[in-house]
């Protein structure tokens, strides 16, 4: 099944393709929201007849948002970073400092494109002042995904891309619009810290407020589908939720033999 359906043209960590069969049958409707994109695996591959998705990383929308307007010349001129000179650590580093410098717009959505393809394991880190932290990935022939991106053009005619929190993309639904909510991970153990995807970091107490605000909408005709990892603390944080678990493959871990199966959970709020 996962043959039919297309990839991202960002490598991400958490990225929901492999799980896809897990969510689809929740999300059923004519508008999907989703406050937390990421990559975009769920819209990309579900047919909904509009979509309002929104993260609070502005790289990222930034990039959705040049890729929609510009279209092939965008695309293009993001190709022609992938070249053999540009793939080396002392270049890496320069288009890295010159993205925490404050490149802006189409330039800055460019270089995202590349530090994501020629990055460590694909990850979008940022430290606390909000620079971008990722090592250099040291791939022999970073992959160009044109023709994804090309398929992300043709979902995102339907789509508008928006910058803001959970909190105001929630506030936006309406009875029968379905939301879905993949928020950085609750840690696996108390010794895992909370995500740096964005410089604000992920709090205990935004998990309990996005539980809150799920049911709310529940209560209100919205249907809210929650991933997160399965553990004693989302058990907790989600206990007036229906639950579904499952494993899932862990790819990205700093001990490789340690790259097994975890627990996640699908919170289903249908009021």
């Amino acid at each position: 099944m996962q043959n039919q359906r297309t990839r991202p043209f960002l490598k991400w960590a958490g990225g929901k393709f492999r799980v896809l069969d897990k969510l689809v049958p929740h999300l059923k409707g004519v508008k999907l929201i989703e406050p937390f994109i990421g990559s975009g695996a769920v819209f990309l591959n579900l047919p909904f007849e509009r979509y309002l998705l929104g993260d609070i990383n502005p790289d990222l929308i930034n990039l959705f948002t040049q890729l929609k307007k510009e279209r092939g010349n965008f695309i293009k001129y993001c190709h022609s970073f992938f070249i053999p000179e540009n793939n080396q650590q002392t270049r890496y580093l320069e288009f890295r400092t010159e993205f925490n410098s404050g490149a802006k717009g189409r330039r800055r959505a460019a270089l995202f494109v590349y530090l994501n393809r020629h990055g460590f394991n694909g990850l979008c880190r940022y430290n606390k002042s909000g620079g971008f932290n990722v090592p250099f990935g040291r791939y022999n022939k970073p992959y160009f995904p044109e023709k994804e991106m090309l398929h992300f053009l043709i979902q995102a005619k339907k789509a508008k891309f928006v910058c803001a929190d959970f909190v105001s993309l929630m506030n936006r639904s309406r009875r029968g619009d379905v939301v879905y909510c993949d928020p950085p991970y609750v840690p696996l153990s108390p010794t895992s810290s909370f995500t740096s995807y964005a410089a604000q970091g992920f709090t205990y107490d935004q998990q309990v407020e996005l539980a809150y605000r799920a049911q709310h909408l529940a209560n209100r005709g919205v249907k809210v589908v929650i991933s997160n990892h399965d553990n004693a603390i989302t058990r907790s944080i989600y206990e007036d939720a229906e639950i579904e678990s499952f494993p899932v493959r862990r790819f990205i871990s700093r001990d490789g033999k340690n790259r097994g199966n975890a627990k996640e959970l699908l919170a289903i709020y249908s009021g």
